[in-house]
């Protein structure tokens, strides 16, 4: 694959170095929210910027994709990433909460540019073989996973500055992460230009096209898939350190299981995009859905670490099943002149949804519970289920898939 489609290693590694730009922010952010914030109710405001500015951003670098070309679109999100990372480190400098808001904001938007990186693997690339490039992207979050954690620690100590003021090292770390992306992506082959008249459309243009793509059985569906799976993982995630530590276990505990989970949802891909291209993406999304309720079995029949480190491992893997199963759906339902009105559809719902499980999860934690929260994602996917299984009855059957 990696010789007949060079693109592929490109993008792959700049997967590694977004998530692990990613996993450094989502370690430090909190902390440093705590810290620098007038109003300890404002401590998670900056995570709930980073993603208002991966919201925000979305349709603009697809607009600017579609008329400049991926490689200079990619470019421009990974020097976003850049300037963020130097904003926040500038913003514990100064001790400035606001500063940092806005840092936030921007690496948001580099989150936002590295959503199209699976995407733009599928450039150029036969159906048969597009389940597979999806996921050599994806699969670059493996090196993140492993490396990044030590990365945060050891940059820490860059700046010879006191606490809190140590951690803008991190952030000056996401910046030489984001500059070596940006290097990677100069040299992004060229997929073929959209038509002249895609390449042209205006906002309202390709909002009117959006409606017309949700018509389709199939680009509903491709979203229901994404969108479902991201919002259940985000929710599940964020509520199982909660939990952990409610039961008495230390941060060493919950620390290991995060790990193995972000494993879970990155190991995976070795073996999803043969698995898509050889049995069809829906077969695929079954069973990341049944990987979720694998999960949530798991999380209700024990309290021990054993138990929360197993059910977070499949709640990885389903996420990876179905967000590489849902993206090769999108893919096979839009033409490529359509792909700058499609592709953010599936960005915001995944986004809209994470957006939304990120602000409830601590409310339902502390109201409902860990089993609660568990059942309750039985539930929806019991919900999911039946809506797919009621859909493809209507989709025409595709070869392909």
């Amino acid at each position: 694959m990696l010789r007949r489609y060079p693109a592929l290693g490109l993008l792959s590694l700049a997967q590694a170095l977004y998530w692990s730009c990613s996993i450094i922010g989502i370690a430090l952010t909190g902390l440093v929210g705590q810290q620098l914030t007038p109003w300890p109710w404002l401590a998670t405001l900056p995570l709930t910027l980073l993603v208002i500015g991966n919201l925000l951003a979305i349709g603009r670098l697809a607009r600017w994709m579609q008329r400049h070309g991926r490689a200079r679109g990619l470019q421009r999100g990974a020097l976003l990433g850049m300037a963020a990372g130097l904003v926040a480190a500038l913003a514990l400098y100064q001790r400035s909460f606001v500063l940092f808001c806005a840092g936030m904001l921007l690496l948001g938007a580099y989150q936002a540019s590295s959503g199209f990186y699976r995407f733009a693997a599928l450039d150029g690339v036969d159906a048969a073989h597009r389940g597979r490039a999806a996921s050599w992207v994806v699969a670059g979050g493996i090196a993140a996973a492993l490396l990044a954690p030590s990365l945060a620690l050891q940059a820490q100590g860059w700046l010879p500055l006191p606490a809190p003021l140590h951690m803008a090292g991190a952030y000056l770390a996401i910046t030489l992460l984001a500059a070596c992306a940006a290097a990677l992506l100069h040299w992004l082959p060229a997929p073929a230009p959209a038509s002249t008249g895609q390449a042209g459309a205006t906002a309202a243009e390709l909002a009117r096209q959006r409606k017309a793509l949700l018509r389709r059985p199939a680009i509903r569906q491709a979203l229901l898939v994404t969108a479902c799976g991201h919002g259940l993982m985000i929710l599940v995630m964020n509520a199982t350190p909660l939990a952990m530590h409610g039961l008495g276990m230390g941060m060493a505990h919950s620390t290991h299981v995060i790990q193995w989970h972000v494993l879970g949802m990155f190991a995976p891909s070795l073996l999803a995009g043969p698995a898509i291209d050889r049995l069809g993406a829906r077969r695929v999304a079954w069973l990341g859905t049944a990987l979720l309720a694998a999960s949530a079995a798991l999380a209700l029949a024990g309290l021990t670490q054993p138990y929360f480190l197993a059910s977070s491992l499949l709640l990885g893997a389903g996420w990876n099943l179905m967000l590489l199963a849902g993206t090769t759906l999108l893919s096979q339902a839009h033409t490529p002149d359509e792909r700058a009105a499609a592709q953010p559809l599936m960005e915001w719902s995944n986004n809209g949804m994470a957006a939304l499980m990120s602000l409830s999860c601590g409310v339902l934690a502390q109201t409902l519970g860990w089993r609660a929260i568990n059942l309750a994602m039985l539930a929806a996917i019991a919900l999911l289920a039946a809506w797919l299984w009621r859909s493809e009855r209507r989709l025409p059957r595709l070869a392909a898939v």
